[in-house]
């Protein structure tokens, strides 16, 4: 929608550093237009003096100086012809965006377990028995208990994780229930956590 006389930010250009403002981007601007350096000079310090006004919180770390002429370099798309105070060629590296992340596609049969654990039903399936898997299955079960506890909203059933256990390390890890005896779960506590993730 375009009426006559309004003026919408989503119109405008976008700002290069958004936090000082549109103000101070068009005065970076004036500067850049001035064809004489001794007044670039001048305007250029005039900025830096608002810029450090603008956020005095600033002063109490040593370089803030640097980074306010980092800042100005960076709004002027490094085209100010003035005789900077400080080296700005470090400047570069804080206008420079980061390379999005990947993020992790890897499909899961069941979500309450997360991936971390498919990772440790994969380690089961090959580890040797013994104390070590012993322990790391006692581990693992009480994991599972507690995630299941979480999602299924207070319902952890111990032949389910059994059942679980056993198929998601293709038969190999059976946990006897008749032995085996899974740690208490601290239900509060477990109750805050879950409040805490519903309230996100």
């Amino acid at each position: 929608m375009n009426i006559e006389g309004l003026d919408y930010n989503t119109q405008r250009e976008q700002l290069i550093l958004p936090e000082y403002g549109r103000e101070v981007q068009n005065m970076v601007d004036y500067a850049l237009s001035l064809p004489d350096k001794e007044e670039r000079q001048r305007c250029a310090e005039s900025i830096i003096v608002i810029m450090d006004r603008m956020f005095p919180q600033n002063h109490e770390n040593p370089d803030y100086k640097q980074k306010l002429w980092d800042h100005l370099a960076i709004m002027s798309n490094f085209q100010l012809d003035i005789d900077w105070p400080y080296d700005i060629s470090g400047a570069a590296k804080i206008a420079t965006k980061p390379e999005p992340l990947d993020y992790p596609m890897t499909q899961i049969p069941v979500r309450h377990y997360g991936k971390m654990l498919f990772d440790v039903f994969e380690h089961l399936k090959t580890m040797p028995a013994g104390e070590e898997r012993d322990e790391l299955v006692r581990q693992t079960a009480n994991q599972m208990k507690r995630d299941l506890y979480q999602w299924s909203h207070g319902s952890a059933d111990d032949e389910k994780i059994a059942s679980d256990l056993a198929r998601f390390t293709d038969g190999r890890i059976q946990l006897d229930l008749d032995t085996f005896t899974f740690e208490k779960l601290d239900m509060s506590q477990m109750q805050q956590q879950t409040g805490k993730k519903k309230r996100r």
